[in-house]
């Protein structure tokens, strides 16, 4: 694997695995808008977080309704983690 980073703070090898083109672009695509909104002072750090954590609630309780197999929610979970963590590196110092 690379050690190449893949997206702000997150290095490849902690990625959950390969993404489509349009999957790609899409993580890529809404990491950056929450980050823009953060920027302008639209949203805060905190409601960024927030958001990332109700995706990963609702992901978690619907992902058996729609059929999907465990180790896709992992990996869901795991995209959604990246984007938190690289969110929290714009937290102000505590």
């Amino acid at each position: 694997m690379t050690d190449e980073p893949s997206n702000d703070n997150v290095r490849a090898e902690s990625n959950p695995g390969p993404l489509d083109a349009p999957g790609q672009a899409a993580i890529l695509l809404v990491e950056s808008l929450l980050h823009a909104l953060i920027a302008r002072s639209l949203i805060s750090v905190s409601e960024a977080l927030e958001i990332v954590e109700i995706a990963s609630e609702v992901k978690t309780e619907i992902w058996e309704e729609m059929g999907t197999p465990a180790s896709t929610l992992r990996k869901s979970l795991a995209i959604l983690q990246a984007i938190s963590t690289s969110l929290k590196h714009d937290l102000p110092p505590a």
